[in-house]
């Protein structure tokens, strides 16, 4: 009897879920943090990036000891936060995240301008290589970041509206903040670290 009770219900129990929303919640839920998830890959290939290119610029830049520090410095902030996609809720540690990523691009830019001062440097093969890798995980990251708020954007749309809005109270659904809206014209743009690496060397 209970059986047959359990075949009669649930088909309707998942026709409801299906009307309210549930399964398009549930889903734009898991498309959040699948963007999120790979937004952290590129995040830590380019943490991964940041040793061996300290190490390529090190015998160069003798007189750079303040901006290697801080790149360094940096680094070991950034792996310092331990974050995953179960965090999105907590906006004191994603704060924290986002400071110590943003401090960490703007010790790369930084590194990248001061490099335009040696032309043996720029001329060298693994450096180049190095800087084709930050420069398209760069690019890789604002790609994954725009997938990210857009997929925010999706997610909080249909946990508002109407009546959608009725099932995520009852399931205990809320409003993401979307990290990065805030910058997007930064996630938006190309990356600042490029510079010409054809340049022939100076005598």
């Amino acid at each position: 009897m209970k059986r047959l009770f359990l075949l009669l219900v649930f088909p309707f129990v998942a026709a409801v879920l299906t009307g309210c929303g549930y399964n398009d919640i549930q889903r734009l839920d898991e498309q959040v943090k699948a963007a999120w998830s790979q937004t952290l890959n590129q995040y830590e290939r380019r943490a991964e990036l940041v040793p061996k290119l300290v190490n390529s610029v090190n015998a160069y830049m003798v007189n750079e000891r303040t901006v290697l520090t801080e790149v360094t410095e940096a680094r070991a902030k950034v792996g310092s936060i331990q974050i995953n996609v179960d965090d999105l809720q907590d906006p004191a540690l994603m704060a924290r995240f986002e400071q110590a990523q943003a401090q960490l691009t703007s010790a790369l830019s930084r590194l990248i301008a001061v490099s335009e001062n040696y032309p043996q440097l720029k001329s060298d093969g693994l450096f180049r290589d190095l800087m084709t890798q930050l420069e398209g995980t760069e690019n890789r990251i604002a790609t994954e970041r725009g997938r990210y708020v857009e997929a925010v954007r999706d997610y909080n749309l249909i946990v508002r509206q109407f009546p959608t809005l009725i099932t995520a109270k009852i399931f205990g659904y809320h409003t993401m903040e979307n990290y990065g809206v805030s910058k997007q014209a930064e996630i938006t743009r190309d990356p600042e670290v490029k510079f010409d690496i054809t340049s022939p060397a100076k005598p």
